[in-house]
């Protein structure tokens, strides 16, 4: 056992031992044996990395924006260097391909770059004369301490979604990582202090509930992001906001895609293929579902797709020409066979079945298929995580998105037509928070930013863009008169001056 990496915290820029009871063993998916373990950090852990966060505060919102983006280019440079060794930490502990890696590597990072600019995010409103000598403008400004928690499944990109928004904006920062794959999180931290970040800006620890209510109650902590599954995240806004704390919190979904008659199903099937098999279908915008306008429709995709997802190439991450990867532990392996026995009970066709899948001794699945999928499954109602896709059959362009809009998930829709009038009506009435034609993945690109409807989100903050700059500063107005050696007496009206 002595080759079981010991992990730590890293609190004011120095790695500290945790002080919890528990201990966190970190998994290698595709062997399931232990490569690392972490001392969880306790409560007292986090209340002093909140107050390290707090007593740097205010020197950090005093360095001009101009420097804040120098540091984040020498981030982004030190990111790109270590973009090899940062895709293997990932694929150790998460399973997905090293290429998937290092694509979530580059999203996060064009986050990073998005914040480069950040002297051009928070330029101001001026209004010159809006009352005879007397003009307003308005300031964003830094909240203080904020604090984000991340999933498993995304350990870099979902991090650099958080963190070099608020810290740009001028904010110190927590971040509470996920204790299944914290390696990532951890080497970042380190490359943003490499990069010239005072200490105590960035703090990052894995713990588990009770390093997560310290943030929640915490009363220096003003905003608080997260990333994860719905009863957790309802959880997390419903205790943050009771403290008066901004809170963006980012949950479940169960993507839909439409295909349509006209669709070019080539193009559909290659589409569905990836996202819904990619990443072992551990993404929060993975397609689960995909809906068949007309029987032919769905025939003639399934003729394509079946064999397609017969032949996904499964196994380890650093295994040559592999398409997926195993799924992050045998909890969530035992969980996602579960639904695929429950789809089969409730009357679902299996067309393809990933439970038997033989690879080595991780926790590995194929991708498995279901066919004339109802509504009222639980195949269909809830997140699954993992690669299981279900085919639903409808007979009109109407029912498609009837079945979407009374989802109680909103975060992403995707329809294939090459019919414009169809694509358009779908854009402007699906009731999801970010729409893909023709895109089977619509995660938006750093400089727009993301975030669901219903119940995939609740906070009225969407995450990175221009929706992350104004949810880690606040505004504040400024109306300004100087005097111009003129007195023109005492002023009653509300409006300031008779000409206003």
């Amino acid at each position: 056992m002595n080759d079981v990496i010991e992990l730590k915290h890293i609190i004011d820029a120095q790695p500290v031992k945790g002080r919890a009871d528990e201990v966190y063993s970190i998994y290698n998916p595709a062997t399931g044996k232990i490569i690392r373990r972490v001392q969880a950090a306790s409560a007292d852990d986090v209340r002093l990395a909140i107050e390290v966060a707090h007593e740097r505060s205010e020197a950090w919102r005093a360095v001009t924006p101009s420097k804040r983006a120098q540091m984040l280019f020498n981030y982004r440079q030190l990111i790109i260097q270590h973009t090899d060794e940062l895709a293997q930490l990932i694929s150790q502990e998460h399973g997905k391909t090293i290429d998937d890696a290092k694509g979530e590597i580059a999203r996060g990072l064009e986050v990073v770059e998005f914040c480069t600019a950040i002297n051009n995010h928070l330029k101001s409103d001026f209004t010159a004369e809006v009352s005879s000598g007397i003009d307003s403008y308005n300031l964003r400004q830094p909240l203080g301490v904020c604090a984000g928690i991340t999933p498993f499944n995304f350990p870099a990109m979902v991090p650099m979604w958080m963190y070099p928004v608020a810290i740009a904006c001028g904010n110190t920062f927590v971040l509470k990582l996920s204790e299944k794959t914290p390696s990532c999180g951890l080497r970042l931290t380190e490359l943003m202090y490499e990069a010239g970040l005072p200490a105590g800006v960035l703090n990052t620890l894995v713990g588990g509930k009770a390093a997560v209510d310290v943030l929640l109650q915490h009363p220096l902590v003003k905003a608080i992001s997260f990333v994860g599954s719905t009863p957790v995240g309802e959880s997390i806004y419903r205790e943050a906001s009771h403290h008066h704390k901004r809170v963006q919190a980012l949950c479940g979904a169960k993507n839909h895609l439409v295909v349509m008659p006209d669709a070019d199903l080539t193009q559909a099937c290659d589409a569905i293929l990836g996202a819904a098999y990619g990443s072992a279908g551990e993404r929060c915008m993975a397609v689960s579902v995909v809906i068949t306008v007309g029987d032919e429709t769905a025939e003639q995709l399934i003729e394509q797709l079946a064999p397609k997802v017969q032949q996904l190439r499964v196994g380890a991450y650093h295994e040559k020409d592999v398409e997926m990867g195993p799924v992050v532990s045998q909890d969530s392996k035992n969980r996602i066979v579960d639904y695929i026995e429950q789809g089969v009970a409730q009357g679902a066709t299996l067309k393809i079945d990933g439970r038997d899948t033989s690879v080595g001794k991780g926790f590995f699945l194929g991708g498995s298929l279901f066919d004339h999928v109802q509504p009222t499954m639980s195949i269909y109602l809830d997140e699954i995580f993992g690669p299981v896709l279900s085919i639903v059959r409808v007979k009109e362009y109407a029912d498609a998105l009837a079945l979407i809009n009374t989802h109680a998930y909103g975060n992403g829709a995707a329809i294939f037509t090459r019919d414009g009038d169809a694509a358009r009506h779908f854009s402007m009435h699906v009731e999801a928070g970010m729409v893909g034609v023709n895109v089977p993945i619509p995660v938006p690109v750093a400089m727009h930013s993301f975030g669901g409807w219903k119940r995939s989100l609740f906070g009225s903050a969407a995450i990175h863009g221009m929706e992350g700059v104004r949810f880690y500063t606040r505004l504040k107005t400024v109306t300004t008169r100087w005097p111009s050696g003129i007195r023109q007496g005492a002023q009653f009206n509300f409006q300031g001056g008779k000409d206003a």
